[in-house]
């Protein structure tokens, strides 16, 4: 039913019906039927770019899209309209016009990566021409952003995050997983190099492309000293290769020397010892002179970091600078006296608020006294010279006082009223007095036998 190849289809592309109306042309006026128009172009834009995605490539042309989205040997009508529109949203850009809004020297080894005819196309369309050619490659905007995004952070998780410089092969190799082909990794690199993230030159007929390091916001210019740097750890890689090359051969030179001395051959086994010495001794140099390059790298590498920490020493310096600029000894003095003024007339006014209140406390005291003083003196004499009324017991004298028996509970209460009485209420209580004497004395007479019974 679909003889689309090497896409992703959406569920309703074998929906006849739907499919029909998808694969017509579209109208000369969108203004028509704007939902019919925008429906085509969304969903002809959309499968676009998911089928580059899915491909892993970042251009496209008119030529593989008849071809991927070829249906029961039926190619869409309308795609040529597709690329115009996404071409003036920008959500595609010609090749050509890609690479010439990134400055640098691309015309030199990237001009064989362009096509010629997207440049006709530009004088066409110059020239008032709308047709699209059918070979005509462009870049998707946004899958070519995914791209550069994804072989920076290869490039930074990589055991080359150390070489801000790398040849082009390197990064072929480097980037195998990320960029299906070599013009897929051109690509990104333009759009890299617009972010300023990299710089690509031709040095002695080699591409050399220098990345953004850890901490800086844009890649600086390719430098001698960058250049120096990149040739010394060439230099390493090839010293490195041929040591280990050496090593390969003097083994296989033993090897053989062992195999003629077993047999007997003992002048070939001989002239094969000789041959690993020789071989050796040539590692032996070229191994020395691996050594004196990777101690020049180290201290490249040192210089580097003291360098930067010169810098940041550099701006901690000018910012304190500039923070202390109204700041000066005479100052801070003149502020710490200020201050130290301002803490003892603070002393003070505690000192005189707390010795305030002390003293109000002291004069009510004094005043407490003198009013005690005055109350005691305000007492009547009279008073203070009654005798004092006794508390115990009346008991007669030579006879024991009867158990639980107690004369002052039987006597009136004390008048505490001022003695306001008359004379007939004094005599009256008097002779009440005189007659509860008398019931006493009767009483006492009464009993013969408590008085006639002998002392004990």
């Amino acid at each position: 039913m679909s003889d689309a190849t090497g896409a992703s289809l959406p569920a309703e592309w074998d929906d006849d019906e739907r499919m029909n109306f998808m694969f017509s042309d579209f109208n000369e006026n969108r203004d028509v039927n704007t939902t019919d128009w925008d429906s085509k172009m969304d969903f002809w834009t959309a499968l676009i770019v998911k089928g580059c995605r899915d491909r892993g490539s970042v251009c496209v042309s008119l030529q593989e899209l008849n071809k991927t989205f070829r249906r029961k040997e039926r190619s869409p009508l309308g795609l040529a309209t597709v690329i115009r529109s996404m071409a003036r949203c920008g959500k595609i850009q010609r090749e050509s016009d890609f690479a010439a809004n990134v400055d640098c020297g691309w015309l030199y080894w990237g001009v064989g990566l362009l096509l010629v005819k997207p440049l006709k196309w530009t004088f066409s369309t110059l020239l008032g021409s709308q047709r699209v050619p059918v070979d005509a490659s462009f870049v998707v905007i946004e899958l070519v952003k995914e791209k550069a995004s994804e072989l920076l952070k290869v490039y930074r998780s990589s055991g080359l995050a150390g070489r801000s410089v790398l040849s082009f092969q390197e990064l072929c190799t480097l980037s195998s997983d990320v960029c299906a082909d070599e013009s897929t990794l051109c690509m990104v690199l333009l759009q890299l190099q617009r972010d300023k993230q990299v710089t690509v030159s031709l040095h002695d007929g080699e591409k050399i492309v220098k990345f953004c390091q850890a901490g800086q916001n844009n890649v600086s210019p390719l430098s001698d000293v960058d250049m120096g740097i990149y040739q010394l750890q060439r230099s390493e890689k090839l010293l490195g290769e041929r040591v280990e090359k050496l090593g390969v051969e003097a083994d296989k030179c033993k090897e053989e020397a062992r195999t003629h001395l077993r047999e007997g051959k003992k002048s070939q086994a001989l002239r094969s010892l000789k041959g690993c010495k020789r071989v050796e001794k040539r590692a032996d140099g070229l191994f020395a002179k691996l050594e004196s390059i990777r101690g020049i790298l180290d201290r490249i590498a040192q210089s580097q970091t003291d360098k930067m920490v010169m810098q940041a020493y550099q701006a901690g310096v000018s910012a304190l600078r500039l923070s202390l600029k109204d700041v000066t000894v005479e100052r801070a003095e003149s502020l710490v006296d200020q201050i130290q003024e301002l803490c003892d007339t603070q002393d003070e006014v505690n000192q005189t608020l707390s010795s305030g209140v002390t003293g109000a406390d002291e004069d009510m005291d004094e005043l407490e006294e003198e009013l005690k003083s005055l109350l005691d003196e305000s007492k009547p004499d009279s008073v203070s010279s009654y005798p004092q009324v006794p508390t115990g017991g009346l008991r007669i004298p030579g006879e024991p006082s009867p158990a639980g028996t107690d004369v002052l509970s039987s006597l009136p209460a004390v008048p505490c009223r001022p003695l306001d009485i008359t004379a007939e209420q004094l005599e009256e209580e008097l002779n009440q007095l005189t007659l509860t004497d008398l019931g006493f004395q009767q009483k006492k007479m009464t009993s013969p036998a408590k008085r006639c019974e002998p002392a004990q």
